[in-house]
């Protein structure tokens, strides 16, 4: 059984057990939380599309920790003008753990 879940405006495949790195959440570390926006669920077979989001659906999951994300190096350059330019940033990330599919 699995769930295509919209946490923090980004589209994960949820499963029990699963670990998913998401933006970083308001929520504290240990913290239990539930997500309401299921777009999809799908229990051996039995495919259900929401419209825009299946009714009484949840996913309920725990945050394990907060951390940041590998660097991401940002380089432009033109050539033949001696213009280069190197930027850099980190993600700030949560690590979440599904615990289960709540289907109504």
């Amino acid at each position: 059984m699995y769930a295509i879940v919209e946490i923090a405006g980004q589209q994960f495949k949820a499963e029990a057990g699963r670990r998913l790195y998401v933006h970083r959440l308001e929520a504290e570390q240990g913290s239990a939380i539930e997500f309401d926006k299921v777009l999809l669920v799908d229990n051996e077979g039995n495919i259900t599309v929401g419209a825009p989001t299946v009714e009484g659906a949840k996913v309920k999951a725990e945050v394990l920790s907060h951390l940041k994300g590998d660097k991401v190096l940002v380089f432009h350059k033109k050539r033949r003008k001696g213009y280069r330019k190197l930027k850099g940033h980190r993600d700030y990330l949560s690590e979440i753990k599904i615990n289960e599919i709540v289907l109504a």
